[in-house]
């Protein structure tokens, strides 16, 4: 495992996300009702859906079996891009210039958390993982929450309003999702050093992607809330 070896699945694995997501993309604004931009179109939804559903089970396999990166991160990568073309489209249908915004800043956030990384200004302790999992743990547990509560017909107002609580809420994901980074950016190196198997480069881009999706999604999500107000 080398560094550059992971930079490079990295940017591929990217590359497949792009391509992906053009494909959602272009589809939901030829099947979109002007009457409705925040709606998705059914034809579109089932792509969402295959892209949601096939990301997450590729996601667990590749977290439980590293071994099968290779074969599986791609494969990750291409439904991602199914699902974020898709939840895109529709973000940028409802507030126009709003992907490209979200775009800039998740990679803005990411260029800043990796020169504070090699800079030595963070870095990734014992006690800086432990906080950043527990931290990342509790909002997985209040996204879990707020989908069980919302089969039932009750609806987490704080988590999506565009209130002060709602934009600070987001605002807390994103910073969590950006010191995630540093754990990636370290989890790399540290395999770099150890002379990790080669097939950790493939296991550290996915690790890396993960994050940078997670990322993107808490920009979209935010920077909506804040357009809402205006």
């Amino acid at each position: 495992m080398t560094v550059n070896g992971t930079i490079n699945k990295t940017g591929l694995m990217l590359l497949i996300v792009i391509f992906a997501a053009t494909f959602t993309w272009r589809k939901f604004f030829g099947a979109i009702d002007p009457a409705t931009p925040g709606v998705m179109p059914s034809g579109i939804m089932v792509w969402t859906m295959v892209g949601a559903i096939g990301g997450f089970i590729t996601a667990l396999i590749t977290t439980f079996s590293p071994r099968r990166a290779a074969m599986t991160a791609p494969i990750y990568a291409v439904f991602e891009g199914l699902f974020l073309g898709a939840i895109s489209a529709m973000f940028e249908a409802m507030y126009p210039g709003l992907v490209m915004r979200a775009v800039s800043l998740t990679f803005g956030v990411f260029f800043i958390m990796l020169l504070l990384y090699r800079s030595g200004t963070i870095r990734a302790t014992d006690k800086f993982r432990t906080v950043i999992f527990a931290a990342t743990g509790g909002i997985a547990l209040v996204y879990l929450v707020s989908f069980i509560a919302g089969m039932f017909g009750a609806n987490l107002g704080f988590m999506y309003g565009n209130g002060m609580m709602g934009i600070g809420f987001s605002l807390v994901v994103v910073v969590i999702a950006a010191l995630n980074l540093i754990l990636d950016f370290d989890m790399i190196t540290r395999g770099a050093n150890a002379m990790a198997p080669k097939y950790m480069e493939w296991y550290g881009a996915f690790g890396l992607m993960v994050t940078l999706i997670w990322l993107y999604l808490e920009m979209l999500r935010l920077l909506s809330k804040l357009s809402s107000r205006n």
